[in-house]
């Protein structure tokens, strides 16, 4: 019995010692790196005629609100929707209560003062007398011109009348009572990404297309670049202006503005290797470093044909980026390239 026992226990170890090989074979191919296969190109800059092309919405050069600073019933608007005006037309009349009693005053005060200032030349009376009546005098008189301007209101600048929101009679509660908006000269302000920053000047040409007018297009120039960067879009803002002595574009029409930046060197990669990042619009492409996957992100540039501009300071001509398989990757892992 104490035999039989002796072989069971050799026999129970040896299972233990092959049991355990087996675990950390096992183990081990478990563990290994994982590896994508993939293809690579290198990269190369290429000379490109360089263009932004931005969607544009186009706005009437200047555009005024007519709301005077009074309030009251409005006795008459001179103007329709659709109506031309010059400068210095009338637009509205409001209730003149307060500009005549203010006239009344200034007329007054007007001989007073003549009066006084007759008497004060002989001695008659002091000059703070005089003072008093000229200061009454001097701020009824500013008044008066403030009433005049916003009683019998003019339009400060030639253009259409784009809206109306009153009739006659109604009580002015300080929305706009017309709007006038200038159609012979147009605008459009552009959002730009600021990695072109240096490279836009006031007075560059740009031309704008629509899609009501197929296949033409139409000039313009940038007149202001402003100064600062949006924090938040990494965007810097551009206002074009467009001559329209035809008025064939008018306001709230959509289209796209071209600005041509000349020729420059640039890398271009086949748009199939920029990949998206899902649920958000970042951009990135993954090179091949050392054997091993890199992610890099980019911003996108000019699309010619099948390929696309990439932009990143951490991106040069020479380096590898992933043609084929790039779909799998993630950052750091392993690559097996096929030539």
């Amino acid at each position: 019995m104490k035999f039989k026992s002796l072989i069971c226990l050799v026999c129970f170890s040896s299972m233990m010692v092959g049991c355990g090989k087996q675990s950390a074979t096992d183990v081990a191919v478990q563990e290994e790196p994982r590896v994508e296969e993939v293809k690579v190109l290198k990269l190369e800059k290429k000379e490109i005629d360089r263009q932004l092309r931005l969607s544009t919405n186009l706005e009437g050069y200047e555009t005024v609100k007519i709301s005077p600073s009074v309030q009251g019933k409005i006795e008459h608007i001179y103007v329709e929707i659709g109506d031309r005006v010059n400068r210095g037309s009338d637009l509205v009349r409001m209730d003149q209560t307060q500009y005549n009693t203010t006239k009344l005053t200034y007329g007054n005060l007007k001989v007073e003062l003549e009066r006084i200032k007759a008497l004060r030349e002989t001695g008659s009376v002091s000059q703070q007398n005089y003072d008093q009546i000229k200061l009454s005098y001097d701020q009824t008189k500013e008044n008066l011109e403030f009433l005049k301007t916003n009683t019998f209101v003019k339009s400060p600048i030639n253009g259409v009348v784009a809206a109306k929101s009153y009739e006659d009679g109604e009580l002015f509660t300080g929305a706009p009572i017309v709007v006038v908006t200038q159609i012979n000269k147009l605008k459009a302000i552009l959002s730009i990404p600021e990695s072109y920053f240096p490279l836009i000047n006031e007075g560059m040409e740009v031309e704008i297309e629509t899609e009501i007018y197929p296949g033409e297009k139409f000039k313009g120039s940038v007149e202001v670049v402003y100064p600062t960067i949006d924090n938040s879009t990494h965007n810097f803002q551009v206002k074009v202006v467009i001559p329209n002595a035809k008025e064939r574009l008018r306001p709230g029409m959509f289209g796209y503005t071209t600005i041509s930046l000349g020729k420059v060197n640039t890398i271009m990669v086949p748009y199939q290797t920029v990949l998206k990042l899902q649920g958000a619009n970042n951009r990135y492409v993954f090179l091949n470093k050392g054997g091993y996957a890199k992610r890099v992100d980019v911003e996108l540039g000019q699309r010619v044909d099948d390929l696309q501009e990439i932009i990143s300071d951490s991106i040069q001509a020479g380096d590898e980026i992933i043609s084929v398989g790039q779909a799998r990757l993630v950052d750091g892992v392993k690559l097996n390239v096929n030539k």
